[in-house]
């Protein structure tokens, strides 16, 4: 039965965290008594006090600065940056800091943090609060990129990504905070760098990430109706990259989609598409097809926003198209 929200998942992957190691501390704007503006935060603060959930600023290079220090001396903190377009406020840390640390220092210090963000279109928020930008993080090496799509995934990924001694980019989605699924046991995990086949299927691969898994999913019972066996393939993380799950897949399919929301020019599909190409080259039956969002900013208007992103219908269209060419 489902009896977990996704925003609810969020605030309970923390807390299951928080009570396992005292180390484990939260920062962020409005992310205490106000539970977080997507209220993803709620109960922290009541559980855990001013000691170990901290109201900040609305400085995000003050959050992420302060996060990082703490993190090389000893805490794990859980950094809040409220829309993930603010990332950009504080790249500097993002980009030159935190995942060079470790390396730079020969392993002698370790960056152990987690920058978690609202990331994301769909909700009509306009061109600076509506952007998906994990391809942002994937040109920088040395940070891992996690982006659930359920609630279980949320507190699997969420375990990892605190006790990690690399830095962690977080990737929470706005439109899926409302929906539901069950809750995982205690103790629950989910591993980086490993895929989960959603659906089985012999005729096409289905590849998506977070925002897009509803749509490859749905996009899959269509396709059913019209005698199309589709695998469905929700990566979780970037990086590290499920690369052979994705292969393994193409090799029994023949047929690869890949579904993402950002922008077509620097998404994270390309990667996956050219590992594909490169790998996978002799069990194509198709060329690799990747459908993502438009190269313009995102619109205010619910009706134009449709237009940018990628949809059911145009996935549907696109892999019946590849299976009976």
């Amino acid at each position: 039965m489902a009896d977990l929200t996704y925003r609810e998942a969020v605030a309970e992957g923390i807390a299951r965290e928080m009570r396992r190691d005292p180390s484990v501390v939260c920062l962020g704007e409005d992310i205490g008594a106000a539970g977080g503006v997507f209220k993803t935060t709620q109960g922290l603060f009541e559980e855990f006090g001013p000691a170990r959930v901290w109201d900040t600023p609305i400085s995000e290079q003050a959050i992420v600065g302060a996060a990082m220090g703490a993190a090389m001396t000893g805490m794990r903190p859980v950094a809040e940056i409220m829309f993930s377009d603010f990332l950009a406020v504080c790249w500097d840390f993002i980009a030159n800091e935190m995942p060079k640390v470790r390396y730079m220092t020969g392993g002698q210090v370790t960056v152990p943090m987690v920058v978690r963000t609202a990331n994301g279109g769909g909700l009509g928020f306009g061109a600076q609060h509506s952007q998906a930008v994990e391809n942002w993080a994937f040109t920088i090496p040395g940070l891992v990129i996690a982006a659930p799509s359920t609630p279980a995934d949320v507190i699997g990924l969420m375990a990892s990504a605190i006790r990690s001694d690399d830095p962690v980019m977080f990737f929470e989605h706005k439109t899926l905070f409302a929906s539901k699924g069950e809750r995982p046991p205690e103790g629950h995990m989910v591993p980086f760098g490993q895929a989960n086949v959603v659906r089985a299927g012999d005729d096409i691969t289905l590849v998506g990430l977070a925002w897009s898994m509803p749509i490859v999913i749905e996009a899959a019972e269509q396709l059913a109706a019209q005698g199309i066996s589709a695998e469905v393939i929700d990566l979780r993380t970037l990086v590290p990259l499920d690369a052979s799950t994705v292969l393994g897949s193409v090799a029994r399919t023949s047929r690869i989609l890949i579904v993402e929301e950002n922008p077509l020019q620097g998404g994270w599909g390309g990667t996956l598409a050219s590992i594909v190409a490169d790998e996978g080259f002799y069990d194509l039956d198709a060329p690799v097809k990747r459908l993502a969002a438009a190269n313009v900013p995102l619109p205010f208007a619910t009706h134009l926003e449709d237009q940018v992103l990628p949809s059911v219908a145009t996935t549907v269209t696109t892999a019946a198209a590849m299976v009976n060419s």
